[in-house]
């Protein structure tokens, strides 16, 4: 399955913060959203870094009562894992376990133009392996032919 084909199942918007923001500003639109994940840029499109729950955990570790007010650049990751439209599940997949991360950018040229996360991966994996169960189950039932 390609990378297309997963973003055409989900919402298109892809969430972002500016690097002035705040983190505690942050962790409350995660709560508001549903989220874990932010691009951090200063326009659509554009992406100068990521923002996880787990970046927000290890700034409150290193800097304790002082991280919730830091700034969303002086704690975002800059390292940011990316893949393009046309790569394959398995490739995001193994770019996931590489870089030990939760989610991947959606890259066309320099925009970004969505966020795979490892729910998406999973979902679309256990789709895949739930239609294929039922095919099997069909032919050894004899059932499902035109």
């Amino acid at each position: 399955m390609l990378v297309c084909h997963i973003l055409k199942t989900k919402a298109p918007e892809v969430i972002s913060v500016t690097p002035s923001q705040t983190m505690v500003e942050v962790l409350r639109l995660f709560r508001e959203n549903n989220i874990g994940f932010v691009v951090v840029s200063r326009f659509p499109g554009q992406c100068l870094g990521t923002l996880s729950e787990r970046d927000c955990c290890n700034a409150v570790a290193e800097y304790g009562t002082e991280a919730p007010l830091m700034r969303v650049a002086d704690i975002m990751n800059r390292s940011v894992a990316t893949c393009s439209t046309q790569d394959l599940l398995p490739s995001v997949m193994a770019t996931m376990t590489k870089r030990r991360t939760r989610h991947v950018l959606v890259m066309d040229g320099n925009a970004t133009v969505g966020v795979v996360s490892i729910g998406d991966v999973v979902k679309h994996r256990l789709d895949e392996l739930m239609s294929n169960e039922q095919v099997l189950h069909d032919y050894i039932a004899g059932t499902g032919y035109h």
